[in-house]
């Protein structure tokens, strides 16, 4: 079964080979330039989800309407964490006792040759090992940092994977890899091609929804882009207190009835012109008018935490302090507090039926000062992460939600040395070779520990990962086919995982086509 395609403005034909057939009729009745398109389109929508109450002619649907996948998924809904910047696999996730050993000593100038780097020097780069312990947790043995001792506690239900590798060696072209599977602008994300392909199965709140912590990542916005898909699609910004979406709420002493009848009277002036020009973001905007309406009541009481228990806000973090003496590029305000909150936020979403939420937190990007600066980001995340797959787990929600924790990149096995002096750094610079992802639920096989890197961490010996193999697994998670998950654009079939992309079967507990 072939996933609807919504038309661009720029390519308003659908494609016969890939759309589904009431997607066809619906575009000839709409073009008619006879008045039996108005006419014939109510009819041909009366199984879809309409917006707001109006059973009218001439209604047009919901672009975010549930559709059905290609095939039985696994996964309903997704948190992906994405941890900008680029955390230090060797410290946290890949333990190199060769490179401890090594430590201080150059790497042969045959291995650095064609090498680019963003600051290192090469003629004096020297290995730099890590100075944190690793330790066994789980049944399964999970080695991790001591950094990540929550973590630990739920190792048996991650899967651990350490090659992986991108072509992208800096902040946003690897940001936009991550997030779009190309490190270019101007192309949908994960979370729009989810939504895309299949809608949303909440009524009050969007189908996809962003939420920041730390400074903020290079790639900005343009992380939770639409691209060329409808802007229905992008990401939804919240905020964890207060307003949860800005200039959301009414403006005081204009009441319900009258915002209502505003709504209304604009939504059928947006129903005929769209009836004219087949254009579809006057859907989209439709659509955001009626759904910002419901939320407005949805919202707050989503962020209100009053509801949950004392031992939920507790194991989430939600009240813990900012340490003392740490802090850096991933300090902004109580971040602390804030990535907790975010992350219950999530699980919350997550109940209410959203799709695809991004916890974005920044940032990783250690050049320098590695013994202050990464024990403050991995002590802020490691305890609301534990907290959520546990949550989750508990609440029969884990098997039917991915959490992935993931990075644009990883770092180097030598370290920084952007002042040309020869000696031992306390950072690493950019490293698109081999870097780690922890993934959970939705499917995917726990307490297993996948690919391997050589002895210093340069490069992947065994089981090499693309960025597009992570999209296409989870896509294929969600009931997906990324082969057949497209939208044409300027004249070309465009997919999140391009032209490359394969499912990676060892990860998952059952394989569906």
């Amino acid at each position: 079964m072939s996933t609807p395609a919504i038309d661009s403005a720029t390519a308003p034909q659908p494609n016969p080979q890939t759309s589904p057939p009431a997607l066809l009729r619906r575009h000839f009745l709409t073009s008619s330039a006879s008045g039996l398109g108005a006419a014939a389109l109510g009819s041909l929508l009366t199984t879809d989800r309409a917006l707001g109450s109006a059973k009218e002619v001439g209604e047009i649907q919901n672009p975010l309407a549930p559709r059905p996948p290609h095939f039985q998924p696994q996964a309903k809904a997704c948190i992906f964490i994405f941890m900008a910047g680029a955390p230090s696999q060797i410290d946290l996730f890949d333990q190199k006792p060769v490179l401890q050993q090594r430590h201080g000593q150059p790497l042969p100038d045959s291995m650095l040759e064609k090498v680019r780097f963003a600051f290192i020097k090469k003629d004096n780069a020297l290995l730099q090992g890590s100075p944190y312990r690793f330790t066994k947790h789980g049944q399964c043995g999970m080695e991790l940092s001591e950094l990540l001792p929550h973590l630990g506690t739920v190792a048996d239900d991650l899967l651990l994977v350490r090659s992986l590798h991108t072509e992208q060696f800096n902040h946003h072209p690897g940001q936009l890899m991550m997030q779009c599977g190309r490190g270019t602008f101007g192309l949908p994300t994960m979370g729009s091609w989810l939504t895309y392909g299949l809608g949303s199965e909440s009524e009050n709140l969007p189908g996809y929804v962003v939420l920041t912590s730390g400074r903020g990542s290079s790639g900005g916005a343009t992380l939770w882009q639409s691209g060329f898909l409808p802007s229905t699609y992008a990401g939804v910004l919240f905020r964890n207190q207060g307003e949860a979406v800005l200039n959301l709420q009414t403006p005081p002493g204009i009441p319900p009835t009258l915002q209502r009848a505003g709504l209304d009277a604009l939504g059928q002036a947006n129903q005929q012109r769209m009836l004219q020009v087949n254009d579809p973001e006057i859907a989209s905007r439709i659509a955001a008018y009626e759904l910002a309406f419901r939320m407005q009541s949805a919202a707050p009481e989503l962020i209100d935490l009053s509801s949950e228990s004392e031992a939920t806000l507790e194991a989430y973090g939600v009240n813990r302090p900012e340490p003392q003496g740490l802090g850096g590029r991933g300090k902004q305000g109580d971040t602390f507090s804030g990535f907790a909150r975010n992350c219950l936020l999530a699980r919350r979403m997550v109940e209410r039926g959203v799709r695809f939420i991004n916890i974005v937190y920044a940032s990783w990007d250690h050049h320098s000062n590695i013994p202050k600066e990464l024990p403050y980001n991995a002590g802020c995340v490691d305890q609301p992460l534990a907290a959520l797959i546990r949550d989750l787990k508990q609440r029969g929600l884990l098997d039917s939600t991915m959490v992935v924790w993931g990075t644009e990149f990883g770092r180097t096995p030598l370290g920084e040395n952007r002042s040309g002096k020869r000696e031992v750094g306390t950072g690493r610079d950019h490293h698109p070779n081999a870097f780690s992802m922890l993934l959970a639920g939705g499917g995917l096989r726990g307490g297993i520990t996948y690919g391997t890197t050589d002895e210093i961490g340069w490069n992947v010996t065994e089981k090499p990962i693309h960025v597009n193999d992570l999209h296409a697994t989870m896509l294929h998670q969600f009931g997906l086919d990324h082969l057949r998950l497209t939208h044409r654009f300027n004249g070309r079939d465009f997919r999140l995982t391009d032209v490359g992309g394969r499912v990676i079967r060892d990860w998952l507990t059952t394989f569906r086509a």
